[in-house]
Order: C-alpha cells, then structure tokens, then sequence
C-alpha cells in the first residue's frame, strides 16, 4: 500500500506510510470537493440567471406599462388635435340633419380645466319631437370626431304618445390649449449660430 515514488526519495517505511495515507486523504477530499464545488458554482449560477430573468420580466413589464401611456398619451393628443366648431352652428347642423328644430341656443362663459384644457358650453332647446330624432341627434353628438360631450339633459313627456317638448340639451365642447414652450438661451444661442 505503499507508493513507489516515496521509496526513490529515500523515506524510512514509517514515514512512507504517513505520506501514503496523506495523499490518500488528499485525494479522498479532491474527489469529493469536485463534486460538491461544480454543485455550488451551478446552484449559484442558478440564482444568478434567475435574477436576470425576474430583471428582464420587470422590463418587459415597464416597457408593456410605457406603451400603454404613449398610447393613451397620443389618443389624447389625437382626441383634442381637431378643435370643435362654434357649438350653436354645430348643434343646429345636427338638429335638422336629426329632422329636430332648434328654438335657441345660449353660450354660456367658457370654463378652464388646469392651464391646458378650456370647456365650451352651450344650451339649446328644442321644439316638440319624438323620441326616434332625439335619439339620433343625441348620437350623432357622441359619434362626433370632436371633444364634445352632452352635459346636461332635460326631456318633459307630452300628453300625445311619442311626443316630448320641451326638450332642454347642454352640450360642452373641450379644447385643448397647446403647451407654451419658452427656448433656452442655449438653444437660442446655438440657432444664432446656424442662421450665420
């Protein structure tokens, strides 16, 4: 149980049976340090790969997140991009395309929302109709591609069947005031020098 190569260094058989059972051991423990060292590495590597992927889920989450109010963002800039009419003309265009007749319409004072957004309101009654042409008119307002909204609504039932009158309708119209934007004296500064 000896290993040769102690009896070439001229080792007294004592002191080979001490080396042979040291390099035993060393071997004993290489061998199983191996093992248990790759275990550790890959179990932390492990750990490793799955913060990047809990780090790239949150991304890919802020980035679904971010898109979603781009897109809401530009809806908005979309929605307010064409400002509506003059609401008495509007209203009555719709009326008579609605087959409805307008006996007058009042503006009311506009209304500021923040420093961006200004509503337009307006009251018109109408004349006696059924409840089909209302109807109409009240959807042709929705279905506008501008921002107008029906804010207030007041329908009295006649004694006739199908007929209602007077019919009270205020309409808000919303507008969107563009950002003022004031240039830096940096940027000032540097379209100087581009104009020379």
């Amino acid at each position: 149980m000896v290993i040769p190569i102690f009896e070439r260094w001229g080792l007294n058989p004592r002191e080979q049976r001490v080396a042979s059972i040291a390099v035993y051991v060393l071997g004993g423990i290489l061998l199983l340090a191996i093992p248990v060292g790759l275990s550790s590495l890959v179990s932390s590597r492990r750990a490793e790969n799955e913060e990047l992927k809990e780090a790239l889920v949150s991304v890919n989450g802020a980035r679904a997140k971010i898109r979603e109010r781009q897109d809401r963002k530009s809806s908005i800039v979309h929605r307010y991009q064409k400002k509506a009419p003059h609401l008495g003309g509007f209203l009555e265009q719709n009326a008579s395309a609605s087959k409805l007749q307008v006996s007058d319409s009042t503006d009311r004072p506009d209304v500021n929302h923040g420093k961006q957004y200004v509503e337009r309101h307006t009251v018109i009654h109408l004349k006696n109709a059924g409840m089909g042409p209302i109807a109409k008119f009240l959807e042709a307002l929705e279905k506008s591609e501008y921002p107008v909204a029906i804010t207030r609504l007041s329908i009295r039932k006649r004694a006739e069947p199908d007929s209602y009158g007077p019919i009270e309708i205020g309409v808000s119209a919303y507008d969107r005031n563009a950002p003022v934007t004031t240039a830096s004296p940096v940027t000032s500064a540097s379209s100087g020098k581009d104009a020379k």
